[in-house]
C-alpha cells in the first residue's frame, strides 16, 4: 500500500476490475479496495454492469482495512441516502399492522366461519 488507509475514509477511486462478486476500485497507483456486490447501492444487484463500468470515478467509504492480507473493503452503498422504505428508524411491522384489521368481517378470524359456506357452495 502507499499509504495507509483507515476505516471511516470516504475517498474517490477507479473502477479497474468488474467481477460477479463485487468491483475492484484503485485508491492509488499501488492500491486497490473491494467494493462487494452487496455494498454497491440499496436493494437487490443482480448484474453489476448496471451500476459501474471499468474506468468510471466512484466515491467510496472505507469499512475495514487488513494489513496483513493487503485487502480494504469498501462500500459506495455507504455514502448514499438510505431510501425512505428501508430507514432504520421505520418499523416495517407497524406498517404492515396497520394495513390489515384483523377483526375485519372479511378478514381472517371470519375465515373458519366461511370455510364451511364455501365447501356448500362448491358443491352445487
Amino acid at each position: 500500500m502507499a499509504r495507509k488507509y483507515e476505516a471511516g475514509e470516504e475517498l474517490s477511486g477507479k473502477v479497474t476490475g468488474i467481477q460477479p462478486y463485487g468491483a475492484f476500485v484503485a485508491l492509488d497507483e499501488e492500491t486497490q479496495g473491494l467494493v462487494h456486490i452487496s455494498e454497491i447501492t440499496y436493494g437487490f444487484v443482480k448484474d453489476i454492469h448496471e451500476f459501474l463500468t471499468v474506468g468510471q470515478e466512484v466515491n467510496v467509504k472505507v469499512l475495514e482495512v487488513d494489513e496483513s492480507a493487503g485487502k480494504i473493503s469498501l462500500s459506495i452503498r455507504a455514502l448514499l441516502e438510505a431510501p425512505q422504505s428501508i430507514r432504520k428508524d421505520d418499523n416495517p411491522r407497524k406498517t404492515l399492522q396497520a394495513r390489515v384489521n384483523e377483526r375485519d368481517a372479511d378478514g381472517f378470524n371470519s375465515l373458519k366461519d366461511k370455510l364451511q359456506d364455501w365447501i356448500e357452495k362448491s358443491g352445487q
